[in-house]
């Protein structure tokens, strides 16, 4: 099993989200008993999202400091960077499993990096998509 678990965006806008509060505990919770166990990684798709999510809309979950805080502690984790090969990787998984192509990207970094399972809670949790285990820790 690897010691590596991938973080989808969601899972971090949690841990600012006031709104709400019992997805900000299990966030927080999880987050950290991961950190313990496991090395905990991202990709720069997931850096850029969680700016965009916390800033976004009429009433942000964010200030823009707090946000570029945010990315900064999120960027000291292990990151994968998405380059052209990763993007061709990630249509052509998007095509095969019926996935959005930013799903797939993140699922593409996630197997790229060695991750054995991502925490989200946007996909189908138990699903084994290129060979990463999907858990949402919300549930």
């Amino acid at each position: 099993m690897s010691d590596r678990v991938f973080v989808d965006t969601n899972v971090l806008v949690y841990l600012f989200d006031a709104a709400e509060p019992k997805k900000r505990s299990v966030a927080r919770q999880r987050l950290d008993l991961e950190r313990q166990r496991r090395e905990l990684v991202v990709s720069t798709q997931v850096l850029q999202e969680l700016y965009v999510c916390l800033t976004r809309g009429k009433h942000p979950i964010a200030s823009t400091e707090v946000a570029l805080r945010a990315v900064t502690e999120a960027a000291t984790l292990t990151v994968v960077q998405v380059d052209t090969a990763l993007v061709l990787e990630a249509i052509t998984l998007s095509q095969e499993h019926q996935l959005s192509l930013w799903d797939a990207l993140i699922l593409r970094a996630a197997a790229a990096a060695g991750c054995a399972t991502m925490l989200t809670e946007d996909l189908n949790p138990g699903q084994v998509v290129d060979g990463v285990r999907i858990d949402n820790p919300f549930r």
